[in-house]
C-alpha cells in the first residue's frame, strides 16, 4: 500500500469521524435521542424524584420496567412520549401532572405491567421451586411499589389552571 492511498483513507476516516461521531449537541443532537433538550430541564412535581428513584430500581421495586414498557404506559394514557433515558421518559410523563384522575390513570398501566411481572415470577416460582424465594421477594417488592402508588395519588394536591400561586 503507497503513502497516498494511506492518506486518502486517513481522510476519508477523518471526514466520517467528524460527521458521525461528534460530541457536539448541536452537530449530534439529532442523531442521539438521549441529549437533553429545553423539556428535560423543565421542573417536575417533587413527588417524580422520589417516584423515579424507587420506580426504576429493580433492587427496590421489584419489576425492571423498560422504555418500551415506560412508552407503553404513556400510549395507555393516550400520551405521546420519545423514547430516551427511563430517567427522562418518567419525568416528562409526570411533569405536567394536575390532577389525580391523571395520576391515577398512569399508576393504573404501570400497575397493568407490574401484575404482569407478578405473573411471571409466580409461574418461575413453580417451573423453579428452588428459586421460589427469590421471586416471592420481587414480588413482595412489587406489591409495596403498587402501594406506594396509592399513597402518592392520597398525597397529591391538585392544582386547578385558574389558581394563582401568588394570590394568598
Amino acid at each position: 500500500m503507497n503513502h497516498e492511498d494511506l492518506a486518502d483513507l486517513r481522510a476519508e476516516f477523518d471526514k466520517f469521524v467528524q460527521e458521525k461521531c461528534s460530541l457536539e449537541p448541536e452537530q449530534n443532537g439529532a442523531q442521539n435521542p438521549d441529549i437533553g433538550d429545553k423539556e428535560d430541564e423543565e421542573p417536575v412535581p417533587q413527588f417524580v424524584d422520589a417516584l423515579t428513584e424507587k420506580l426504576l430500581a429493580p433492587v427496590i421495586s421489584g419489576v425492571y420496567l423498560s422504555r418500551l414498557d415506560i412508552k407503553r404506559v404513556a400510549e395507555g394514557i393516550d400520551e405521546s412520549l420519545p423514547i430516551k433515558e427511563r430517567l427522562k421518559m418518567v419525568r416528562a410523563l409526570f411533569r405536567h401532572t394536575t390532577s389525580k384522575d391523571y395520576l391515577r390513570q398512569a399508576f393504573d398501566e404501570i400497575n397493568k405491567h407490574i401484575n404482569g411481572r407478578i405473573l411471571i415470577y409466580n409461574q418461575l416460582a413453580e417451573a423453579f421451586p428452588a428459586s421460589k424465594t427469590v421471586f416471592e421477594e420481587n414480588v413482595v417488592k412489587a406489591e409495596k411499589t403498587k402501594k406506594m402508588f396509592e399513597q402518592i395519588i392520597e398525597d397529591f394536591e391538585e392544582i386547578e389552571p385558574t389558581d394563582d400561586p401568588m394570590f394568598i
